[in-house]
């Protein structure tokens, strides 16, 4: 589910949100990945405002804390930078706000674990986005490497450099809880990177297009892998948090279904 809100621009681990991400992507939201939620926002409907403005409303609680209808709208926006849809896959409200609840009970477990996760420096952030930029297929297409086709892919998608950044920095953090927490003692073997460099990324490049050649991305491609194995423990652990968890949605329309299940968030 997460989205933790997660995967090509190689999060680092992309948990599955419908229950999660993002994993990554995160992702977490996600991950954010593994990214934007309603704690980060911090918006609240305003009293007094003019005739004719539009009024903020909260679409479901998570265990006392709001979620709201522009966290919602927000999801959906980033969710282009989320490397399992290849941007090419318009996700749904329902989908969205189920990321967003999953990341929400992961972020509030992690100030109540109080783990030493490693708040996302400057430099991380800008090494992401840079990451994006040149090795997901959407951007790689759209030109992303140049900065004037990166802006005309956030100006199309209606997004800016500061709310990528705030999601790139909310799917790291959680990212970096989700390795502390069910990384260890994983490995991936060569042979696995390879098989998916060929048969998962190449394909999703354009014909007449240069893909990075698998010594440059194997690193990630290892990430993405782990992350496959970390979300069989982490949709267990998850789905406790939601059966445990005060998780009230207000809008029965947004309602997920039954069948979404735990997948999506973000290891954002």
């Amino acid at each position: 589910m997460i989205a933790l809100h997660h995967k090509p621009a190689f999060p680092r681990l992309r948990l599955r949100t419908a229950c999660v991400a993002g994993i990554f992507a995160l992702a977490l939201p996600a991950f954010a990945q593994i990214t934007g939620s309603a704690q980060d926002n911090g918006r609240e409907a305003s009293l007094g405002t003019p005739p004719g403005t539009p009024i903020d409303r909260v679409v479901a609680v998570v265990n006392r804390q709001p979620i709201l209808e522009s966290d919602v709208q927000d999801e959906m926006q980033l969710s282009v930078l989320d490397p399992s849809t290849s941007g090419q896959e318009k996700m749904t409200e329902q989908q969205a706000l189920d990321r967003l609840i999953s990341r929400t009970l992961i972020q509030q477990q992690i100030r109540q674990e109080d783990l030493p996760a490693a708040e996302p420096n400057p430099q991380d952030i800008a090494a992401r986005i840079e990451e994006i930029r040149t090795e997901l297929p959407v951007c790689f297409r759209a030109d992303c490497r140049s900065d004037a086709g990166w802006k005309a892919f956030l100006e199309r998608h209606e997004l800016s450099p500061e709310r990528v950044a705030s999601y790139m920095h909310n799917r790291l953090e959680i990212l970096s809880f989700i390795e502390l927490r069910f990384r260890e003692g994983i490995r991936i073997a060569p042979e696995e990177i390879e098989k998916y460099y060929r048969e998962t990324l190449l394909p999703q490049y354009p014909a007449g297009q240069k893909p990075p050649p698998l010594e440059q991305v194997s690193s990630r491609i290892e990430e993405i892998l782990l992350e496959q194995r970390v979300n069989v423990l982490f949709d267990n652990w998850l789905t406790n948090l939601r059966s445990q968890g005060q998780i009230e949605v207000l809008d029965p329309s947004l309602e997920a279904s039954k069948s979404s299940g735990n997948e999506g968030a973000t290891k954002e």
